[in-house]
């Protein structure tokens, strides 16, 4: 039987293995691990990739996101607007600095907030909204932009799935207060640990982050603030910068099965992601929403095919989050997408016998369940 797994980072490891040993060599014989001269190279070279001023290394995305909230000084009393349909560490890291998650249902044709729905959340307590641009697409940063500017709030980005994606040409990062990026290994910037980084347009704040990073601390043994230890080490820095000249060409690859999948699938009763008008969908995954979700899965299953399910229990129904006082049916978008998203196997390395093999079973697996056919 065929088997398609719903990533294989092996083709990133083969087809740079040369230079990503030598970026590994180079730190060795320099002999300097933490914050070393790899961390600031890499630091420039994704603040001018992705258009901003300033980028600062960290340990991974979720320190990202505190240390991003951190920097605007957002605590206890303040609420925070974000997504319930994302990964837990968004509400997560509003939780860690003290503020308060405030919920808004996302848009059920690109699993994303809007500024409508988030403008009926502000209240005289909300701090900063923090977006989340899903899947690799990027929300409206137009309208959310004006949203904030009008109400005198933060904008926030969780970008830990979409570098290298644009809304109306600008790329992440670029068009907020500040911005936070994840180098986990499945991420389309990966690396071969945990890794993250938080962009920021002003200096201050950027040089805070820095102090932030390293226990507050502005010179060895002198500590200005409490802080953490989040630190991208130089192994994993030298190795993000191989695979970073190669990101747009990864890039490339995943638009292109994506709109292979659009082509093959545009008849089914099934929704798809295509990108908004003004938007680069950069595709760290390929999540369409599908009645009767689980059985298709379990169909695709036994042909071969890896899915994965992001996510099965939105944030507002998370145990942990329990004491914010939220019930099933408060937001019904994220309810549904929770019951309904599939993502299928994507990648770039993917080869055509694969993507074929994912086509024919997936038309298979959806046309022959009755109620989905309506």
């Amino acid at each position: 039987m065929i088997q398609v797994p719903l990533l294989d980072l092996s083709y990133q490891w083969r087809s740079e293995k040369d230079h990503l040993l030598a970026s590994v060599e180079r730190v060795l014989e320099r002999g300097q691990y933490i914050l070393g001269p790899e961390v600031r190279a890499l630091e420039q070279e994704i603040a001018a990739y992705c258009g901003v001023g300033h980028a600062v290394a960290v340990g991974n995305g979720t320190d990202a996101l505190i240390l991003l909230l951190k920097a605007f000084d957002i605590g206890p009393g303040d609420e925070v607007i974000t997504t319930p349909f994302t990964f837990f560490a968004t509400a997560e890291a509003i939780v860690q600095v003290g503020a308060t998650p405030v919920f808004a249902d996302v848009d059920p044709a690109t699993y994303l907030l809007t500024a409508a729905a988030v403008e009926k959340r502000i209240t005289a307590r909300t701090k900063a909204i923090l977006v989340v641009h899903l899947f690799g697409q990027m929300a409206d940063m137009t309208e959310l932009g004006r949203l904030a500017e009008a109400h005198r709030i933060h904008l926030l980005e969780d970008a830990c799935q979409s570098i290298g994606a644009a809304w109306d040409g600008h790329g992440v990062g670029s068009q907020s207060d500040g911005a936070a990026l994840s180098f986990f290994p499945t991420k389309n910037l990966g690396a071969y640990g945990d890794g993250g980084m938080v962009l920021m347009r002003d200096e201050d704040r950027a040089l805070r982050l820095r102090r932030l990073r390293v226990h507050g601390s502005v010179a060895k043994y002198v500590h200005q603030e409490i802080g953490w230890n989040s630190r991208l080490d130089e192994l994993q820095a030298a190795m993000l910068r191989v695979k970073l000249q190669r990101l747009d060409a990864w890039t490339n690859e995943r638009i292109a099965i994506a709109q292979c999948y659009h082509a093959a699938f545009a008849d089914l009763p099934v929704h798809l992601p295509r990108p908004a008008a003004m938007a680069r969908h950069v595709y760290h995954l390929y999540t369409v929403t599908v009645p009767q979700r689980d059985q298709v899965q379990r169909a695709l299953a036994e042909d071969g095919i890896q899915t994965g399910v992001y996510y099965p229990i939105p944030l507002h129904l998370q145990e942990a989050l329990r004491s914010l006082g939220h019930q099933p049916g408060d937001f019904p978008v994220s309810e549904q997408l929770a019951q309904q998203a599939l993502s299928l196997p994507l990648y770039p390395g993917m080869e055509g016998w694969r993507q074929d093999a994912v086509i024919r079973a997936f038309r298979k697996a959806v046309l022959t369940l009755p109620k989905v056919q309506g």
